[in-house]
């Protein structure tokens, strides 16, 4: 576990906002003693800032980390399954229902996982860590009035959703299923399952398409900079799978 938790603190550290922060930060801690290399730090990390809290490169980066179109549900090759992965945030109490609940990005995943449990009949199994995975099992019974068949919390990152999967999943038999995650995510997240033994019919989720923002394009956002650190993520989170691999150093 401390090994993972020390992923996500450099993941946290390198990713925008917090990467180009840093950037500035030792820009301006310098400035005193190396101000050509502290002017240089200073401006990389600010210019970086805006251009990753942009739509302009928001959108870029999305399109390079999607590889997989929208699901064809006349085309689900033998799917036995629809699996729901957790990321994207969890609300562990939702005053409004008084309980834990899904936050928005997380509840978009569950709508179109209970969109496609009603228009396949096929069972669901939720994977996630902790609150996680209890405020998804709670947001589709009380919003869309369905039981997932398989509850996995214990799964902190994309390694555990496959592996803890596959071994639910092997249970009964199934080795083929629906993958649901978001866009950005969905290689890296075939890749894992696929590695695990299952068959995977990708259904990705937020999708890019195109939009006509005219000057906003340039005008940096909220919204912009967290596809940015999304897409960042996810660039880099994939060619790290492949190191790990090949060098035998995942964790059992």
């Amino acid at each position: 576990m401390l090994l993972l938790q020390l992923k996500t603190l450099v993941r946290q550290l390198l990713l925008p906002p917090s990467g180009p922060l840093l950037l500035a930060f030792a820009g301006l801690l310098l400035l005193r003693w190396r101000a050509r290399l502290a002017r240089a730090l200073l401006a990389l990390g600010l210019v970086s800032l805006w251009l990753l809290a942009t739509p302009l490169i928001a959108e870029a980066l999305t399109q390079l980390a999607e590889h997989y179109p929208s699901l064809d549900l006349d085309r689900l090759n033998g799917a036995q399954a629809i699996v729901i992965l957790g990321g994207g945030g969890e609300r562990p109490w939702a005053p409004e229902y008084g309980a834990a609940a899904a936050d928005p990005r997380l509840l978009e995943k569950l709508a179109y996982g209970a969109y496609l449990a009603r228009r396949t009949g096929l069972p669901i199994l939720i994977t996630g860590y902790r609150v996680e995975a209890s405020a998804m099992r709670a947001t589709l019974r009380r919003n869309f009035d369905l039981e997932p068949r398989w509850v996995d919390d214990q799964a902190y990152d994309t390694f555990e959703n496959a592996r803890n999967a596959a071994s639910l999943l092997e249970h009964d038999g199934i080795h083929s299923v629906i993958l649901l995650t978001r866009a950005t995510h969905m290689l890296r997240s075939v890749h894992e399952f696929t590695a695990a033994g299952i068959d995977v019919t990708a259904a990705p989720v937020d999708l890019y398409a195109p939009r006509d923002l005219g000057v906003l394009e340039y005008l940096p956002s909220a919204d912009a900079l967290n596809r940015s650190y999304e897409a960042s993520y996810e660039l880099i989170g994939e060619p790290v799978r492949r190191l790990l691999a090949a060098a035998h150093l995942r964790y059992h």
